[in-house]
């Protein structure tokens, strides 16, 4: 039996080659992964609540590392990976193990900073994750900091999901303190595909805070692994949730690609 919940939207070919959407943190896989249901039509996907979110079991601390253990647990038939934020850096750890098992990687704003930590925007926004972070899961209770994280937007539904993730949020393993080994995901010939924002329509000090450092991620990722990048205009952290109309096209694009030769990718 699986250790977490697994949602399967299968519209069409059950042959295909399978999508496994993995979640960041703050969020369950239906929730942030809504605006990807129609593209079940084309093949399966296996929307994961990773440990602690959603209707997975509670966890004592979220951690990336056994989270893509519970993912490789997934890949019995070749598998496309989908990861954002938080799930960006289980794909990245995932695909990093299992090479053989991957169909193609799409990385949504990976938040894998200490790997691109060189650049200077991406050394400053880890060492304010760490001083904020360090403080907030002292101080603040799930409910305050489910209330800060969302200012005055809408919480997502339903509440108890919402105020669920934001405990388990306090309290996980930072994922921007994770070593990702790229190597591996270069030298693969599947294709790859890197997603970030434009951040325009991002207040700016939202933008200054997180928006540059994950942009600059999202590049770093993308040129040490050979990945296609792109951004989305109109988006901020979330662009597969902001801007389907521009990102479902891009992941149907990825899926029908063939093997890349690495010695020349992008």
């Amino acid at each position: 039996m699986l250790p977490i919940h697994v949602t399967v939207w299968d519209d069409g070919d059950a042959s295909a080659d399978q999508v496994i959407l993995v979640h960041g943190t703050l969020s369950w896989g239906s929730q942030s992964f809504a605006q990807q249901r129609p593209l079940a039509q084309h093949r399966p996907l296996l929307v994961v609540d990773r440990r602690g979110f959603g209707n997975s079991p509670d966890t004592a601390m979220s951690d990336y590392d056994v989270d893509a253990a519970d993912i490789i647990a997934l890949m019995d038939r070749p598998s496309h990976l989908v990861g954002h934020s938080y799930g960006g850096v289980v794909a990245l750890l995932a695909a990093a193990r299992c090479p053989d098992k991957v169909a193609s990687l799409a990385l949504i704003e990976p938040a894998a900073l200490a790997v691109a930590s060189s650049v200077p925007v991406v050394a400053t926004a880890l060492e304010g994750n760490r001083r904020y972070m360090g403080a907030a899961s002292q101080s603040m209770s799930a409910e305050d900091y489910l209330h800060v994280v969302h200012g005055d937007h809408p919480i997502p539904s339903p509440y108890e999901f919402a105020l669920r993730a934001a405990h388990t949020a306090l309290h996980e393993r930072p994922c921007w303190e994770a070593d990702v080994p790229l190597d591996p995901i270069r030298s693969a010939s599947y294709p790859k595909l890197v997603l970030a924002g434009t951040w325009e329509t991002a207040p700016p000090d939202y933008r200054a805070a997180t928006g540059e450092a994950l942009i600059a991620t999202s590049k770093y990722v993308a040129i040490q692994t050979g990945a296609q990048f792109t951004q989305i205009p109109g988006a901020d952290h979330s662009p597969h949730q902001q801007r389907p109309d521009q990102v479902n096209p891009l992941l149907l694009t990825l899926w029908t690609q063939p093997p890349n030769d690495p010695d020349h990718a992008q």
